[in-house]
């Protein structure tokens, strides 16, 4: 290849591989090299003598007896967490103090500064691999906090920042270099983790307010979200030195978005926040709305509400459904309500001692009120039917009649009891079918 036309990082590529050489010889026919080597081994060996007898000691002065969950045992947790740092950080002070010796020796220490940043850097990568248990924590330490570390083992970080630094993207009347790109990313992942996890907390501190109501406590952990997120925007923005005025363009756009395409979600969020504010529907309540949809509320989010229904299934119903469409709340669980079961008897039974018999006989069941003369038990006459006479039992109990509870098949399964153990006739369709002989048919 011609010298000419050979690429520059090329030509970079084997000049630092000929420095590399070049290092590695003084250090091969050094004498002074060859004592610094020693002095890491020794400090190697030394950090992993002390390992072996302060880590037994730490776990047992940290580990919290039994299961115990105060502030003090979580913290103990905590520093337990860094007892993988012990080894490589023992050895990178090891050699420093070695590095203070070989120089104040032998006027150099680039051997032992070398390996000092070895160790450093195993300790980065403990940390980023045994510590780190966060899934956006254990991807950052893996593709940013790991390599950075490696860069700066091998002395070429301040090269690379350079480079990237001077790297500039074009984007129309905009342009920014690539650290840019990659410190915005850093730190705005960072950042808007550190609000995810304190949005977190807050909501879980929120939620253990149980005097505040249900509806208070979910828009004041929509608040504390909003505020959260909005600071870390903030924080962001002054962290990497944009103007806050240069976003009013995107601030228009985004306005014209709501206009437009976004003008669902702008509704859902805004009938969100109604139903918080008015506690019309809140977490906790049994709802049916007009399209027949119906289950207990077991979340509330910016958009939409989610239902739990008897048999497990969710179903998301946005929150514009709420306030446009007729809704049917059972809410306050626990509250009394009234049910009914329909029966029928045959018209040969003494149909007016039947109320008394029902109403007696469902007043027995354990889940049924008779603390008011208004809850009692009422067996109504409600027709006359073509096969017998239909009633029906109204009775009033704690909760809601769904699948979870199903105080109506047990009600009428104990109708059925009664009728049955008072010889009481449940009648089905009678017909009569005429058979014509082929006479008949003739006449």
């Amino acid at each position: 290849m011609n010298v000419e036309t050979r690429p520059e990082i090329l030509d970079q590529a084997i000049e630092y591989f000929n420095q590399a050489r070049e290092i590695a010889e003084g250090w091969l026919l050094s004498p002074a090299a060859w004592s610094q080597l020693g002095l890491l081994v020794a400090a190697y060996l030394l950090a992993r003598l002390a390992d072996r007898k302060l880590k037994p000691f730490f776990e047992r002065l940290l580990t919290p007896a039994g299961k115990k969950k105060s502030l003090l045992s979580k913290l103990r947790l905590f520093v337990l967490m860094f007892l993988p740092l012990i080894l490589p950080l023992l050895a990178w002070a090891f050699t420093g103090i070695g590095e203070q010796v070989t120089r104040s020796l032998f006027g150099s220490g680039a051997v032992i500064a070398f390996g000092k940043r070895i160790f450093l850097f195993l300790a980065v990568r403990a940390f980023a691999r045994k510590i780190l248990k966060d899934p956006f924590l254990k991807l950052l330490g893996r593709y940013v906090l790991i390599p950075i570390a490696a860069l700066y083992t091998i002395g070429l970080l301040d090269a690379v920042i350079t480079k990237l630094d001077e790297t500039i993207v074009p984007l129309g009347n905009m342009s920014f270099s690539i650290l840019f790109a990659i410190k915005f990313a850093v730190l705005g992942g960072v950042i808007f983790w550190l609000g995810r996890w304190s949005h977190e907390q807050t909501t879980q501190v929120i939620k253990q307010q149980k005097e505040m109501p249900p509806a208070t406590r979910e828009l004041a952990a929509k608040a504390a979200e909003i505020g959260i997120f909005g600071v870390a925007f903030l924080v962001l923005m002054n962290i990497m030195g944009i103007n806050l005025t240069s976003l009013a363009v995107l601030g228009g756009a985004i306005g014209v978005g709501l206009g437009f395409g976004l003008q669902q979600i702008a509704a859902n969020f805004i009938s969100g926040v109604i139903l918080l504010l008015e506690g019309q529907a809140t977490v906790g309540d049994y709802v049916e709305l007009d399209g027949g949809e119906a289950g207990t509320i077991v979340r509330m989010t910016a958009r939409a509400a989610i239902l739990e229904t008897y048999d497990g299934r969710w179903i998301v119903v946005p929150n514009e459904h709420f306030i446009t469409t007729r809704v049917i709340n059972y809410s306050d669980a626990g509250s009394a309500k009234r049910y009914e079961a329909p029966f029928s008897v045959s018209y040969n039974s003494d149909i007016e001692a039947i109320p008394a018999i029902i109403e007696d006989a469902v007043a027995e069941l354990d889940f049924i009120l008779t603390d008011t003369e208004e809850h009692k038990p009422d067996c109504e006459l409600r027709a006359f039917g073509d096969s017998g006479v239909d009633f029906a039992v109204e009775f009033w109990v704690n909760g809601i009649d769904d699948g979870r509870n199903k105080f109506t098949p047990r009600v009428m399964m104990q109708v059925w009891k009664t009728l049955k153990a008072n010889n009481i006739e449940i009648p089905y369709p009678h017909r009569v079918v005429e058979m014509k002989t082929a006479d008949q048919e003739a006449v």
